[in-house]
């Protein structure tokens, strides 16, 4: 008899978590996507363009609490009665009214999110808080606190249907070392004191799937009921289901995410040349006149050190050029689309390029042309490429995902 599982999914970015839940199936069982929450208005419109389900879109704490609001307006109060100056005061009123509205919207949002029970409770909480690319504050930066919105939930769930069945969570592999290990040891601890058994594995999506990218990122599954955690041995036999590939297995599966046939006359932006990023491209002669005290360690020309196809390459620091040794390409992060250092390169049939928004998203498993599309248009202007890097960056890879799904599928 077919079974369908209800999902969840808080911090849903552009949805590879959801994606990956969505393709994963297990004889005959699947699961159905019950709603989806994000912050972020951009990633939201890439997210409606790809899923018809509910998505929850605002700060997922003032859903959970729409009373939160109501400190706000307080503040706003408090400051209209010291306030003589009468435009100021009309702005704080105009900013309370506006505060009401929300807080009606959030009511409403409230009960979307606890309308339904759900199966499995999915999130890749934010990650900036503890990413090694970041300032690692963890707690103490708000995006660690978000963390805490998900018990806040489990228990709200419970009081009206019960706790879901599974949790599963995902982040960045330094989540596990942050602040020697104690930030880790509260996540667990929390997890387990609202009744879950938790088990986690640090993932590299090189080895578990034919995408070429090296990211290593945490997963954390929890298990409502000793029987279910107990079936899912995934973690204990993880390593002898590594993908072995060599050098050329690597470059045909480089071949079908990167697009060889783009050219500099309808993509130029994407180009690195010489007129652009003159430091990017200095001769022999030009380094030598460089006089000693102020030129850089290592000379940088990208035509010269950027010389092998279907591998990737960064310029590491602004310092040297540097070729990923696992014929993959690096970790995608969020800022990539910001230019400067640390962009993945590419050399191509007319020159040297960083790679295409499109094939970020086809190197986190995203099949772009194939059901999944990137926005063209927001608000009545251009999609900007800035945000759709940031995406790809803070995406998972869908293929791992799957993988991870489809098994907890099996022992449901």
């Amino acid at each position: 008899m077919k079974q369908v599982y209800k999902v969840g999914s808080l911090f849903a970015g552009v949805g590879g978590i959801c994606l990956g839940f969505k393709q994963a199936t297990f004889e005959n069982n699947e699961y159905e996507l019950a709603w989806a929450n994000e912050i972020d208005e951009y990633a939201c419109e890439t997210y409606r363009t790809n899923f018809e389900h509910k998505l929850i879109q605002g700060d997922i704490n003032k859903v959970l609490n729409p009373n939160l609001i109501d400190i706000e307006i307080e503040d706003l109060n408090k400051k209209i009665c010291k306030e003589t100056d009468d435009k100021t005061i009309s702005r704080f009123k105009s900013e309370i009214s506006m505060l009401e509205e929300q807080k009606h919207y959030y009511e409403h949002q409230r009960e979307k999110i606890l309308k339904y029970k759900i199966d499995v409770l999915n999130g890749g909480f934010p990650c900036q808080a503890f990413s090694i690319a970041g300032e690692r504050k963890g707690f103490d930066d708000e995006r660690g606190n978000l963390f805490w919105s998900i018990i806040h939930l489990i228990k709200d769930l419970d009081k009206i249907h019960g706790k879901p069945r599974i949790l599963f969570l995902e982040n960045v592999k330094n989540l596990k070392s942050h602040d020697n290990g104690n930030t880790y040891k509260v996540i667990k601890s929390e997890l387990e004191k609202v009744g879950y058994i938790i088990k986690e594995e640090v993932l590299n999506t090189m080895d578990y799937s034919d995408l070429p990218q090296n990211r290593e990122r945490i997963y954390i599954v929890g298990f409502l009921n000793e029987e279910d955690a107990h079936k899912f041995d995934l973690f204990d036999r993880i390593k002898n289901l590594k993908v072995k590939k060599s050098s050329n297995e690597r470059m045909e599966d480089t071949k079908k995410v990167i697009d060889y046939s783009i050219t500099s006359k309808d993509y130029e932006k994407y180009y690195y040349t010489r007129k652009k990023y003159p430091h990017y491209f200095i001769t022999e002669e030009e380094y030598n006149q460089i006089p000693p005290e102020v030129r850089k360690e290592e000379r940088v020309n990208l035509e010269e050190q950027i010389n092998e196809m279907y591998q990737f390459y960064q310029v590491r620091r602004g310092m040297y050029v540097r070729k990923n040794m696992s014929d993959v390409c690096p970790t995608l992060t969020a800022n990539m689309g910001t230019g400067g250092h640390n962009v993945p390169l590419i050399k191509v049939n007319d020159g040297i390029r960083k790679l295409t928004p499109e094939e970020t998203f086809k190197l986190q498993g995203f099949p772009i042309g194939q059901g999944y599309e990137l926005p063209k248009k927001y608000n009545g202007r251009s999609y900007s490429d800035a945000q759709l890097y940031k995406q790809a960056g803070n995406a998972v890879s869908v293929p791992i995902i799957k993988f991870l799904a489809k098994e907890i599928l099996r022992i449901l």
